[in-house]
């Protein structure tokens, strides 16, 4: 049985986070780069408390301690999606891709494009799987295996190409990124994402709901389902002719040229 506590609390309040943790990541990353120095330290501090947050709350699988480590991830999350959206760790290429490169050559200069990111991603969520493994609460590592799980995919889907490529929020000095994205196309990539997306939804809603009702299982189990929602309504806004950057249009400022 759905419970407000169980279910639609966790589902509610993953939404908002999402929806206002990726405006001011939007925010904060299409500033004049001059204020990038204090985005990069308060996104470090964020960073920290978040891992003191998992850290502090492992051993305890009651509801708060849930929520809490789940906050914990999500800052933690942040903190990498800034320093990757200033430019601050990317990769150790920095320039548009050959026009004439093709195949496995195109994928390696991508690979390099944003290599020491998805190397400190990756770090960080065999960190988070190791200092909680065997512990009560293990969900600020789910969390965190999941968004990276949702974003590699969101990657390769790109590089192959989608139909529908926003890039309203993404900032101006990272623009040569673009240039490693796929043609506008629906290949069978997307279709597959989609459908693997959805269905690990399906399976974490499925899990919530036969877990006991208002228990913190049920809720860490709808917040992770929340997430992997979000994650395939992603994928989907990137084979429909929608402006799903038009969600953020408030928390971009008056753009101007990178210095």
């Amino acid at each position: 049985m759905v419970s407000w506590t169980g279910h639609v609390l966790p589902v509610v309040a993953t939404i908002a986070v999402w929806f206002l943790a990726t405006g001011l990541i939007a925010w904060a990353d299409n500033r004049e780069r001059r204020t990038f120095p204090l985005s990069l330290m308060l996104a470090g501090l964020a960073g920290v408390g978040g891992l003191v947050m998992v850290a502090l709350t492992m051993k305890s699988a009651t509801l708060w301690s849930v929520y809490a480590s789940f906050a914990g991830a999500i800052l933690i999350w942040s903190w990498h999606e800034i320093t990757f959206l200033t430019g601050a760790i990317t990769g150790p290429r920095r320039e548009a891709c050959p026009p004439n490169a093709r195949g496995l050559e195109r994928f390696f200069h991508a690979v390099s494009a944003i290599a020491w990111h998805e190397i400190a991603l990756a770090l960080s969520a065999l960190g988070l799987i190791s200092l909680s493994w065997d512990a009560p609460n293990q969900l600020g590592a789910m969390t965190f295996t999941l968004l990276l799980v949702m974003r590699l995919s969101t990657k390769i889907v790109i590089f192959f190409g989608v139909p529908n490529m926003n890039t309203e929020i993404f900032p101006p000095h990272l623009a040569y990124l673009k240039t490693y994205f796929g043609p506008r196309r629906m290949g069978i990539e997307l279709f597959l994402a989609i459908a693997a997306t959805s269905g690990l939804a399906l399976w974490l809603g499925l899990i919530a709901l036969n877990a006991p009702e208002g228990s913190a299982g049920a809720a860490g189990a709808s917040l992770l389902f929340a997430l992997a929602a979000l994650g395939a309504l992603e994928h989907l806004f990137l084979a429909l002719p929608i402006r799903d950057g038009a969600l953020w249009g408030w928390a971009l400022p008056s753009r101007r040229a990178a210095n």
